[in-house]
Protein backbone atom coordinates (compact mmCIF):
# COMPACT_ATOMS: atom_id res chain seq x y z
CA UNK A 1 0.00 0.00 0.00
CA UNK A 2 1.61 3.20 -1.08
CA UNK A 3 0.63 6.67 0.47
CA UNK A 4 -0.75 7.80 -2.73
CA UNK A 5 -4.43 9.42 -2.65
CA UNK A 6 -5.48 7.54 0.46
CA UNK A 7 -8.96 8.77 0.78
CA UNK A 8 -9.81 6.43 3.89
CA UNK A 9 -6.69 7.24 5.84
CA UNK A 10 -8.58 7.29 8.98
CA UNK A 11 -10.08 3.85 7.82
CA UNK A 12 -6.90 2.15 7.11
CA UNK A 13 -5.30 3.83 10.10
CA UNK A 14 -8.07 2.60 12.92
CA UNK A 15 -8.14 -1.06 11.20
CA UNK A 16 -4.44 -1.61 11.05
CA UNK A 17 -4.43 -0.38 15.21
CA UNK A 18 -7.39 -2.78 15.58
CA UNK A 19 -5.51 -6.06 14.51
CA UNK A 20 -2.93 -5.10 16.43
CA UNK A 21 -4.78 -4.90 19.37
CA UNK A 22 -4.75 -8.10 21.26
CA UNK A 23 -7.97 -9.55 23.09
CA UNK A 24 -8.04 -9.83 27.12
CA UNK A 25 -9.52 -12.33 29.06
CA UNK A 26 -13.03 -10.44 29.08
CA UNK A 27 -13.54 -11.22 25.53
CA UNK A 28 -14.00 -14.48 23.49
CA UNK A 29 -10.38 -16.01 22.96
CA UNK A 30 -12.66 -18.68 20.28
CA UNK A 31 -13.68 -18.77 16.70
CA UNK A 32 -12.11 -15.56 15.92
CA UNK A 33 -11.74 -14.83 12.26
CA UNK A 34 -9.49 -11.70 11.91
CA UNK A 35 -6.36 -10.94 14.08
CA UNK A 36 -6.88 -8.58 17.17
CA UNK A 37 -10.42 -6.53 18.13
CA UNK A 38 -13.57 -7.28 16.34
CA UNK A 39 -15.06 -3.57 15.05
CA UNK A 40 -17.96 -4.08 17.84
CA UNK A 41 -15.63 -4.85 20.64
CA UNK A 42 -13.70 -1.25 19.76
CA UNK A 43 -17.22 -0.09 19.80
CA UNK A 44 -17.95 -1.09 23.40
CA UNK A 45 -14.45 0.39 24.55
CA UNK A 46 -14.76 3.31 22.69
CA UNK A 47 -18.54 3.93 24.06
CA UNK A 48 -20.04 4.32 20.62
CA UNK A 49 -22.13 1.94 18.34
CA UNK A 50 -21.13 -0.69 16.35
CA UNK A 51 -22.86 0.74 13.44
CA UNK A 52 -21.00 3.91 13.48
CA UNK A 53 -17.60 3.01 13.98
CA UNK A 54 -18.03 0.24 10.74
CA UNK A 55 -18.82 3.67 9.10
CA UNK A 56 -15.73 5.40 10.10
CA UNK A 57 -13.61 2.66 9.08
CA UNK A 58 -15.20 2.06 5.56
CA UNK A 59 -14.53 5.81 5.26
CA UNK A 60 -18.72 6.17 5.07
CA UNK A 61 -18.17 8.84 7.82
CA UNK A 62 -14.66 11.37 7.99
CA UNK A 63 -15.79 14.09 10.13
CA UNK A 64 -15.92 12.33 13.79
CA UNK A 65 -14.82 14.13 16.64
CA UNK A 66 -12.12 14.77 18.84
CA UNK A 67 -14.08 13.10 21.78
CA UNK A 68 -14.94 10.32 19.90
CA UNK A 69 -11.40 9.94 18.44
CA UNK A 70 -9.99 9.87 22.09
CA UNK A 71 -12.46 7.47 23.14
CA UNK A 72 -11.16 5.19 20.05
CA UNK A 73 -7.71 6.05 21.16
CA UNK A 74 -8.26 4.55 24.10
CA UNK A 75 -9.82 1.62 23.05
CA UNK A 76 -7.22 0.58 20.59
CA UNK A 77 -4.51 1.58 23.26
CA UNK A 78 -2.85 4.57 21.63
CA UNK A 79 -0.10 5.89 23.21
CA UNK A 80 0.18 9.93 22.86
CA UNK A 81 2.06 10.10 20.14
CA UNK A 82 0.15 7.27 17.85
CA UNK A 83 -3.23 9.29 19.38
CA UNK A 84 -1.89 12.92 17.82
CA UNK A 85 -1.75 11.13 14.42
CA UNK A 86 -4.93 9.73 14.40
CA UNK A 87 -6.45 13.22 15.03
CA UNK A 88 -4.09 14.47 12.39
CA UNK A 89 -5.30 12.32 9.75
CA UNK A 90 -8.79 12.68 10.88
CA UNK A 91 -8.71 15.94 10.38
CA UNK A 92 -6.94 16.73 7.35
CA UNK A 93 -8.90 18.38 4.46
CA UNK A 94 -8.77 17.32 1.25
CA UNK A 95 -4.96 18.61 0.14
CA UNK A 96 -4.89 21.75 -2.84
CA UNK A 97 -2.29 20.51 -5.42
CA UNK A 98 0.81 21.62 -3.94
CA UNK A 99 3.71 23.42 -5.63
CA UNK A 100 6.94 21.38 -6.56
CA UNK A 101 8.99 21.57 -3.05
CA UNK A 102 12.17 23.49 -3.52
CA UNK A 103 15.17 21.72 -3.12
CA UNK A 104 16.46 21.50 0.32
CA UNK A 105 19.18 23.78 1.25
CA UNK A 106 21.50 23.08 4.30
CA UNK A 107 23.07 26.73 5.93
CA UNK A 108 26.65 27.84 5.87
CA UNK A 109 26.54 27.33 9.89
CA UNK A 110 24.84 23.93 10.35
CA UNK A 111 27.63 23.04 7.47
CA UNK A 112 30.57 24.77 9.51
CA UNK A 113 29.17 23.26 12.94
CA UNK A 114 29.14 19.76 11.74
CA UNK A 115 32.29 20.03 10.20
CA UNK A 116 33.81 21.27 13.43
CA UNK A 117 33.23 17.89 15.16
CA UNK A 118 36.18 15.45 13.99
CA UNK A 119 35.15 13.18 16.54
CA UNK A 120 31.87 13.01 16.40
CA UNK A 121 29.98 11.48 12.72
CA UNK A 122 26.81 14.04 11.66
CA UNK A 123 24.84 14.47 9.22
CA UNK A 124 21.60 16.31 8.15
CA UNK A 125 18.85 14.82 6.30
CA UNK A 126 15.48 16.41 5.05
CA UNK A 127 11.81 15.69 5.91
CA UNK A 128 12.41 12.40 3.99
CA UNK A 129 15.35 11.23 4.85
CA UNK A 130 17.12 12.47 1.69
CA UNK A 131 20.71 13.28 3.29
CA UNK A 132 21.59 16.62 2.55
CA UNK A 133 24.87 17.26 4.43
CA UNK A 134 27.71 15.17 6.08
CA UNK A 135 31.02 15.66 7.88
CA UNK A 136 33.61 13.20 7.18
CA UNK A 137 33.40 11.01 9.55
CA UNK A 138 29.52 10.32 9.20
CA UNK A 139 30.36 9.31 5.35
CA UNK A 140 33.42 7.24 6.85
CA UNK A 141 30.75 5.61 9.20
CA UNK A 142 28.74 4.66 6.44
CA UNK A 143 28.94 5.84 2.59
CA UNK A 144 25.27 5.66 2.85
CA UNK A 145 25.38 8.92 5.09
CA UNK A 146 26.80 10.88 1.97
CA UNK A 147 23.94 13.32 0.27
CA UNK A 148 22.43 11.74 -2.82
CA UNK A 149 21.63 9.02 -0.58
CA UNK A 150 18.36 8.43 1.40
CA UNK A 151 18.04 6.95 4.34
CA UNK A 152 15.04 5.15 4.57
CA UNK A 153 15.71 3.52 1.01
CA UNK A 154 19.30 2.73 2.23
CA UNK A 155 18.26 0.83 5.12
CA UNK A 156 15.75 -1.88 3.14
CA UNK A 157 17.47 -1.59 -0.14
CA UNK A 158 21.54 -2.01 0.56
CA UNK A 159 23.36 -5.13 1.72
CA UNK A 160 25.74 -3.35 2.89
CA UNK A 161 23.64 -1.58 5.89
CA UNK A 162 22.23 -5.37 6.63
CA UNK A 163 26.05 -6.11 7.31
CA UNK A 164 27.06 -2.84 9.31
CA UNK A 165 23.64 -2.94 11.43
CA UNK A 166 24.17 -5.95 13.21
CA UNK A 167 20.84 -4.77 15.18
CA UNK A 168 19.55 -4.74 11.84
CA UNK A 169 16.15 -6.16 12.84
CA UNK A 170 15.86 -3.53 15.16
CA UNK A 171 16.79 -0.59 13.02
CA UNK A 172 14.88 -1.14 10.80
CA UNK A 173 11.50 -1.71 13.12
CA UNK A 174 12.69 1.73 14.47
CA UNK A 175 12.94 4.12 11.43
CA UNK A 176 9.31 3.15 9.48
CA UNK A 177 7.68 4.87 12.42
CA UNK A 178 10.11 7.38 12.47
CA UNK A 179 9.34 8.40 9.01
CA UNK A 180 5.60 8.40 9.70
CA UNK A 181 5.82 10.24 12.86
CA UNK A 182 8.28 13.38 10.98
CA UNK A 183 5.41 13.37 7.81
CA UNK A 184 2.47 13.25 10.05
CA UNK A 185 -0.67 13.76 7.73
CA UNK A 186 1.15 15.12 4.64
CA UNK A 187 0.97 11.50 2.79
CA UNK A 188 0.43 13.03 -0.50
CA UNK A 189 4.33 14.52 -0.97
CA UNK A 190 5.33 12.99 -4.06
CA UNK A 191 8.69 12.31 -2.84
CA UNK A 192 6.76 10.40 0.09
CA UNK A 193 5.26 8.56 -2.67
CA UNK A 194 7.93 7.93 -4.78
CA UNK A 195 9.76 6.25 -1.72
CA UNK A 196 7.16 4.29 -0.36
CA UNK A 197 6.23 3.03 -3.32
CA UNK A 198 9.99 1.81 -4.53
CA UNK A 199 9.85 0.01 -0.77
CA UNK A 200 6.75 -1.29 -0.70
CA UNK A 201 7.56 -3.12 -4.35
CA UNK A 202 11.11 -4.21 -3.51
CA UNK A 203 11.17 -5.07 0.40
CA UNK A 204 8.53 -7.48 2.20
CA UNK A 205 10.31 -6.24 5.52
CA UNK A 206 9.31 -2.79 4.79
CA UNK A 207 5.35 -3.71 3.37
CA UNK A 208 4.87 -5.19 6.60
CA UNK A 209 5.95 -2.28 9.03
CA UNK A 210 4.71 0.29 6.98
CA UNK A 211 1.17 -1.91 7.27
CA UNK A 212 1.29 -1.41 10.86
CA UNK A 213 1.21 2.36 10.64
CA UNK A 214 3.54 2.88 13.60
CA UNK A 215 4.03 6.37 14.75
CA UNK A 216 7.00 6.95 17.08
CA UNK A 217 9.21 9.92 16.97
CA UNK A 218 12.47 8.12 18.93
CA UNK A 219 15.07 10.82 19.19
CA UNK A 220 17.92 8.61 20.89
CA UNK A 221 19.26 5.59 21.01
CA UNK A 222 21.90 2.81 20.64
CA UNK A 223 22.98 1.68 17.22
CA UNK A 224 25.55 -1.51 17.59
CA UNK A 225 27.87 -1.42 14.61
CA UNK A 226 30.42 -4.01 12.52
CA UNK A 227 32.21 -1.40 10.80
CA UNK A 228 35.03 -2.99 8.03
CA UNK A 229 37.61 -0.94 9.07
CA UNK A 230 36.99 -0.02 12.90
CA UNK A 231 35.10 -3.09 13.57
CA UNK A 232 32.35 -3.46 16.20
CA UNK A 233 30.86 -0.64 17.34
CA UNK A 234 28.63 0.75 20.08
CA UNK A 235 26.88 4.16 19.38
CA UNK A 236 25.10 6.29 20.92
CA UNK A 237 22.50 8.56 18.39
CA UNK A 238 20.68 11.65 18.73
CA UNK A 239 18.16 13.29 16.60
CA UNK A 240 17.63 16.88 16.90
CA UNK A 241 15.37 19.12 14.49
CA UNK A 242 16.76 22.30 13.28
CA UNK A 243 15.38 25.23 13.93
CA UNK A 244 13.83 27.43 11.09
CA UNK A 245 13.95 24.89 9.29
CA UNK A 246 11.22 22.71 7.09
CA UNK A 247 11.52 19.76 9.42
CA UNK A 248 15.35 19.49 8.73
CA UNK A 249 17.13 16.86 11.46
CA UNK A 250 20.67 16.98 12.46
CA UNK A 251 22.33 13.34 13.33
CA UNK A 252 24.96 13.01 15.43
CA UNK A 253 26.63 9.61 17.32
CA UNK A 254 29.13 9.26 19.79
CA UNK A 255 30.41 6.71 21.58
CA UNK A 256 31.13 6.35 25.60
CA UNK A 257 34.06 8.04 26.58
CA UNK A 258 37.01 5.62 27.32
CA UNK A 259 35.04 2.54 26.16
CA UNK A 260 36.30 0.11 22.80
CA UNK A 261 33.92 2.27 20.74
CA UNK A 262 35.23 5.11 21.51
CA UNK A 263 38.72 4.18 20.54
CA UNK A 264 37.59 2.37 17.27
CA UNK A 265 35.90 5.52 16.12
CA UNK A 266 39.10 7.90 16.78
CA UNK A 267 41.07 5.25 14.96
CA UNK A 268 38.30 5.50 11.86
CA UNK A 269 38.31 9.41 12.06
CA UNK A 270 42.11 9.48 11.94
CA UNK A 271 42.03 6.74 8.53
CA UNK A 272 39.76 9.41 7.35
CA UNK A 273 40.49 12.35 8.23
CA UNK A 274 39.77 15.08 5.29
CA UNK A 275 42.56 16.53 3.11
CA UNK A 276 40.95 20.30 4.83
CA UNK A 277 39.69 21.62 8.20
CA UNK A 278 35.87 20.98 8.81
CA UNK A 279 35.18 18.68 5.50
CA UNK A 280 31.55 18.79 5.09
CA UNK A 281 29.80 17.40 1.98
CA UNK A 282 26.69 18.88 0.86
CA UNK A 283 23.80 18.34 -1.19
CA UNK A 284 24.58 19.72 -4.79
CA UNK A 285 28.40 19.29 -4.10
CA UNK A 286 29.79 17.76 -7.67
CA UNK A 287 31.92 15.34 -5.38
CA UNK A 288 29.62 12.32 -5.10
CA UNK A 289 30.83 9.04 -3.06
CA UNK A 290 30.59 5.57 -4.79
CA UNK A 291 26.90 3.58 -4.48
CA UNK A 292 23.87 3.37 -5.22
CA UNK A 293 22.26 7.65 -4.73
CA UNK A 294 18.57 8.46 -4.98
CA UNK A 295 16.88 11.03 -7.52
Amino acid sequence: MTAAGDANALGRYLRARRELVQPDEAWDQGNRRVPGLRREEVAFLAGISSDYYNRLEQGRDRNPSEQVLRSIARALRLDEEATTYLLEIATRKNPRRKRPRRPEQVSDGMRTLIGSWPLTPAYIHGTYMDVLAANSLAIALSPFNAPGHNGILAAFLEPEMRELHQDWEDMTARVVPYLRSVVGADIEDSRLVEIVGELSLRSERFRTLWARQDVKHKTTGTSLLLHPQAGPLELHYEKLLVPGTDRQTLITYHAQPGSASEERLRLLASMNAPDHVGGVRAAGDETRTPGRTTP
